[in-house]
């Protein structure tokens, strides 16, 4: 049975195949257009799942869509009604490209098949799945449990904003559900908004804000924004928000209760939108927390899967995990919309189709590595037609070699095997460092990777060795659990320097390993396991044993607003546009000294900010 998945139309396109109940491959659009966030038809996503499944179109027994649309556009309707005559303009905007595309979308889709295949009835083959439930699947079948609830929570999909189902054996059933307009995840895309990043694109850097700030309107934001029950659930108050009728996501209603209007994006961040960052972060992971908790009461289940755009709050994550309501937590590492092509295409196999489930012991995402990969002989040819100089080495100069150079604080481009799938780099395509230099963190901010001094770098550290360096004892290969580092390993502050505020913060080492170190002295943790990427495992082993630190910098392989590379071209562009000093491709070894000075380009121009 041959099962192909997509999302696409919204943002964050995608494709999966699922062979007989394996996940064979998966990708984003993004990696392979260059576009981020990309939303359009994933033709070269699908073509590449197909190839690297050895599959034909014609030999697909369905292809499953991530989505609803009729669903989604009767919300639409809906909502505009209830709320009529406001929000008029955005009707008359958004009704002719629903009327055109939208509605009339799997049309659209079978059009875009009968491209790539004119001589098949895609009408039989086209499925179409709930999106909650597509999330849910692309948690609960992947994951170790063969029983489990699933929490989804996202700004919202076709009604659903937050979901519960259960999972047992190749059955998944959504039993709640919390609707939309109330939406944990418009309520932080709201701040996100009004801090001045892009919607669907900068909640990531809202939450690296946050320990900047002090969560001072979290009283605000009960009072006049949302009203949670004891059991996590909640509603909004619209009073706030435009999101239903206009084109914005706040109003000068929520302004006047959060002292002033959004701030400009790219300009100068205040300490009001720290503030505001670590607020909506606080009631977040209450919420988060409190619905686990009422989950496992009401559930009696051990075994708690997340999925949805808000379960990349890792942040959160680390709450419900410390909260300890569940004894074991797996997270889909495509939490957003791009899992949800898996989900569906997994949900049509075990619930439509009735496979079998294997349940493993780790869980069936092979480390998250389901992407494009390259023979060693086609990276060397690849290389030599953009101008690199290389040296081709083992596997043991190789690791040795790029030690050396990490222990000279050479930021390097470490690209190997199987691209991942999901918006973390895992040691396939990322940017690593050495985390005990004091200066890394900046310089990859503003040198590498071209944007706010603010951010902080994720390690990756050897999962034998975790609970030495942090305050985590479980597993978090997909770099979705933020944990505190161990008190042995913090630097004890000057009084000075605890009295600093703000991004004043921002320089100060506090830790053995100040690079990866958050000013609240937390980790965005990645456990490196032996058995999913035995090179990156050994490279970190081979560190460790020359510093006595099993911790790596690792952060994605791109600049701002680029998607993470996808192939050994893509790699040495970002080379040369950037201050890497070292990048090291399969067995290809690359210092910057060593180029052609004329292929050096001014790299970070050529991407959209995002």
């Amino acid at each position: 049975m041959k099962v192909l998945g997509i999302s696409a139309f919204y943002h964050d396109s995608a494709a999966a195949l699922v062979i007989d109940g394996k996940i064979c491959a998966a990708a984003q659009e993004e990696r392979f257009n260059r576009i981020k966030h990309y939303a359009g038809f994933p033709a070269s996503s699908i073509e590449f799942v197909l190839k690297s499944g050895k599959v034909k179109l014609e030999e697909l027994d369905y292809i499953a869509f991530y989505d609803k649309p009729f669903l989604k556009f009767e919300r639409l309707l809906e909502t505009y009604l209830a709320f009529a005559p406001r929000g008029f303009s955005s009707f008359a905007k958004s009704m002719p490209v629903w009327m055109k595309d939208k509605l009339f979308q799997k049309k659209k889709i079978e059009s875009e098949f009968q491209k790539l295949h004119p001589h098949i009835d895609w009408n039989t083959k086209l499925l179409f799945v709930e999106h909650h439930h597509s999330h849910a699947a692309s948690a609960f079948f992947p994951s170790p449990f063969n029983e489990a609830a699933v929490l989804t929570m996202d700004g919202v999909g076709e009604w659903a904003t937050t979901s519960l189902a259960i999972g047992s054996g190749n059955q998944l059933d959504i039993t709640k559900e919390i609707h939309f307009p109330h939406s944990l995840g418009l309520l932080y895309s709201a701040f996100t908004y009004h801090s001045g990043f892009k919607v669907n694109s900068g909640e990531y850097k809202l939450m690296g804000l946050a320990p900047y700030g002090q969560p001072r309107f979290v009283d605000a934001i009960y009072k006049h924004l949302v009203d949670v029950k004891d059991d996590g659930t909640y509603r909004l108050n619209l009073r706030y928000f435009d999101y239903c009728t206009g084109l914005r996501m706040t109003n000068s209603a929520f302004d006047e209760v959060f002292e002033g209007p959004p701030r400009l994006p790219e300009s100068p961040l205040t300490q009001r939108e720290m503030d505001l960052a670590a607020s909506v972060q606080v009631v977040t992971e209450e919420i988060v927390t409190k619905l686990a908790r009422s989950i496992a009461q009401e559930t009696g289940l051990e075994n708690l899967c997340l999925a949805g755009g808000v379960a990349l709050n890792c942040v959160a994550n680390g709450k419900v995990w410390k909260d300890g309501s569940f004894k074991k937590i797996w997270i889909q590492p495509a939490a957003g919309d791009a899992g949800g092509a898996l989900g569906a295409a997994l949900s049509v196999y075990h619930q439509f189709c009735g496979g079998v489930r294997k349940v493993l012991p780790a869980d069936s995402m092979q480390g998250g590595y389901l992407g494009p990969q390259y023979a060693e002989n086609d990276i060397a040819e690849r290389l030599r037609r953009v101008g690199a100089n290389f040296v081709q080495m083992t596997d043991d100069e190789l690791i040795l070699r790029t030690v050396d150079s990490l222990c000279k604080e050479s930021a390097i481009g470490w690209f190997q095997g199987r691209m991942e799938f999901g918006p973390r780099a895992l040691g396939g395509r990322s940017i690593i460092a050495d985390p005990r230099s004091p200066k890394m963190q900046k310089i990859l901010n503003l040198k590498v990777k071209y944007r706010e001094s603010f951010r902080p770098f994720a390690p990756s550290v050897l999962a034998e060795n975790v609970s030495e360096w942090f305050d985590f004892s479980g597993d978090s290969p997909y770099m979705l659990m933020v944990a505190n580092l161990k008190e042995d390993k913090k630097r004890q502050m000057t009084q000075d320097e605890e009295s600093r505020w703000g991004i004043d913060k921002l320089n100060v080492v506090r830790s053995e390993i100040p690079a990866v170190t958050h000013i609240d002295y937390s980790a965005r943790i990645q456990t490196v396991h032996r058995e999913t990427n035995p090179l990156y495992h050994r490279l970190l082993s081979a560190f460790n044993s020359k510093t006595g630190c099993p911790v790596l910098i690792n952060t994605s392989f791109n600049v701002r607003g680029e998607p993470i590379v996808c192939t050994p071209e893509d790699g040495f562009r970002c080379f040369m546009g950037t201050d890497l000093d070292v990048l090291v491709i399969g067995n290809c070894f690359m210092q910057k000294a060593d180029q052609n000075p004329d292929l050096k380009k001014q790299y970070q121009d050529q991407f959209s900010l995002d």
